[in-house]
């Protein structure tokens, strides 16, 4: 059974930083991608950040250069830095877990879902 826990959401100011933590349990093999989606208020989830199975990387063009998405697999942790943020990265960011993804970044890719942590940022 896969099972995914955010951490580290919070209120920052902007150009502030903050790191999402996310605990990853379940996942046997290496044929899952991890990622992080955010969903703001009257908007769809969008995804922002992919570690693949076959260890690429994929990020939104939105966050290219101010996000980076790592793993730390002695501590089954999926991690997202953020930097230099925006009122616009103001969401819920949730972790999503799934196995053989073919377009990275999709929603309806990955089976898997963390509860979320609230990212706001302001102005």
């Amino acid at each position: 059974q896969v099972h995914l826990a955010e951490s580290g959401g919070g209120s920052v100011q902007v150009g502030e930083s903050l790191r999402l933590s996310c605990l990853v349990t379940g996942v046997t093999d290496s044929s899952y991608s991890l990622a992080w989606f955010r969903q703001a208020p009257g908007k769809e989830r969008e995804g922002v950040a992919s570690i693949n199975f076959d260890r690429s990387l994929s990020y939104a063009e939105s966050v290219k250069g101010r996000f980076t998405i790592s793993k730390d697999n002695a501590k089954n942790t999926l991690y997202l830095q953020m930097s230099s943020l925006k009122p616009e990265d103001t969401a819920m960011y949730y972790c999503a877990a799934g196995r053989y993804i073919a377009d990275h970044l999709a929603r309806g890719e990955y089976n898997y879902w963390g509860q979320g942590t609230q990212v706001t940022v302001s102005s």
